[in-house]
């Protein structure tokens, strides 16, 4: 069997949140997969591998985060958020990409963007 996939990917992105476990929550209600958590310190697993480390900190709110997320269906993703009780911008239709962002429970602002990955990643 073929592995047509890249041989190389981003293992690990962080963000510090003044607000852990709300934002631990925010997360793994977005799908992703809690792996590790200890007092200050949350692991949590995203497709392809790549792992968010999610840090405790009082300093860490109302921030741009260093990351953005890609997914397939943004306009999905959209109305979850919205149904969910935040207040995502309105979806930008770009020439590569649409997207939005929104503010997480402790302020930190991630853009979500609609996917166009090649094949399985």
């Amino acid at each position: 069997m073929s592995d047509d996939r890249p041989p190389i990917w981003i293992g690990h992105v962080s963000m510090k949140t003044a607000k852990f476990e709300e934002s631990l929550a925010f997360m793994t209600d977005l799908g992703m997969r809690q792996v590790a958590k200890f007092d200050a310190l949350a692991v949590l697993e995203l497709r392809g591998g790549t792992h968010l480390v999610l840090q405790a900190d009082d300093g860490g709110a109302d921030q741009q985060a260093s990351f953005d997320l890609m997914v397939d269906d943004l306009d999905a993703q959209h109305a979850a958020l919205t149904k969910a009780g935040f207040e995502p911008s309105a979806i930008s239709r770009g020439k590569v990409h649409a997207t939005f962002e929104v503010r997480e429970p402790a302020g930190n602002t991630i853009k979500f963007f609609d996917s166009h990955a090649v094949g399985p990643v």
